[in-house]
């Protein structure tokens, strides 16, 4: 899934390049190639909840809609902490919770140098009666260090002794050398 935008930003290049009026033939040494490695990575995570700074919230009786800012550790293939600013929004009548927002991991990715990432497409679904959470990050945007990306599967383990919720994680992450 990590190669579609790998992919799409090599034959944008190559559009680029094709497109500058010039008729002269290309070759293949004229487009830039991109190597990738692909490794999976796995782990788990506890999300500080208790230590969320709330910036606004916004209830009726049927829903509330809160704005704050957590902390969160991951150990694993991925080690480090993620500042996640996140809007939450819960569904009283149908007993859901969708958090979406953007979020900034700072760490490092199986043994690699620091890196900083950012992601403002993930998505996590809570069912408020069950528990039952799972989402998806999607870890893509480089800001600083190696150039990996990470997509993840996030799925709920229940809370810890403190209260904040815990989770397990699996994916891939690719590095990409130019």
């Amino acid at each position: 899934m990590i190669r579609v935008p790998i992919l799409a930003a090599s034959m944008t290049a190559a559009l680029v390049l094709s497109a500058g009026g010039d008729d002269r033939p290309r070759t293949p040494s004229a487009t830039p190639t991109l190597d990738t490695t692909s490794i999976p990575v796995a782990g788990s995570g506890t999300d500080l909840l208790t230590t969320a700074l709330v910036h606004s919230k916004d209830s009726t009786t049927t829903r509330m809609v809160q704005k704050s800012t957590e902390i969160v550790e991951l150990t694993g293939d991925l080690v480090g902490r993620v500042l996640y600013q996140v809007t939450s929004v819960f569904d009283f009548v149908n007993g859901t919770m969708v958090n979406t927002g953007d979020q900034v991991f700072s760490g490092t990715v199986a043994g690699s140098a620091p890196l900083m990432l950012h992601d403002d497409k993930f998505r996590f679904d809570v069912n408020l009666k069950t528990g039952e959470e799972h989402g998806r990050v999607y870890l893509v945007n480089h800001i600083a260090g190696p150039d990996i990306r990470c997509m993840l599967d996030v799925v709920g383990t229940g809370l810890n002794a403190q209260r904040n919720p815990t989770f397990t994680y699996h994916g891939q992450c690719t590095t990409v050398r130019r």
